[in-house]
């Protein structure tokens, strides 16, 4: 019983962690794009949503890449990899 109650509060703590991470993603990518006001908040809301599609960050990866595109920045993958270790670092502090 104390095993799976561990268990549990380690995975939600594992959601919020990553929920946190994807927030600070995407405000980090909607500033890359030039939103601003509400529209940073709505596009990191969107990014989460994005990060719930599959196991890992590809799905981020993939959905800011896009919008990278389409705007014509030229943002490398070595670059958004770095910035995604950086909020998971401060998402990890936060939710502790």
């Amino acid at each position: 019983d104390a095993f799976e109650k561990a268990f549990s509060k380690d995975e939600a703590r594992e959601f919020k962690v990553e929920a946190r991470l994807a927030k600070l993603f995407g405000h980090w990518a909607a500033e890359q794009l030039g939103l601003e006001g509400e529209n940073i908040e709505i596009y990191a809301r969107e990014i989460i949503s994005a990060n719930l599609k599959e196991p890992g960050f590809e799905d981020i990866y993939e959905r800011v890449q896009k919008d990278f595109d389409q705007k014509g920045l030229d943002v490398s993958r070595a670059k958004m990899e770095a910035v995604l270790r950086k909020c998971m670092r401060q998402a990890q502090s936060e939710v502790e």
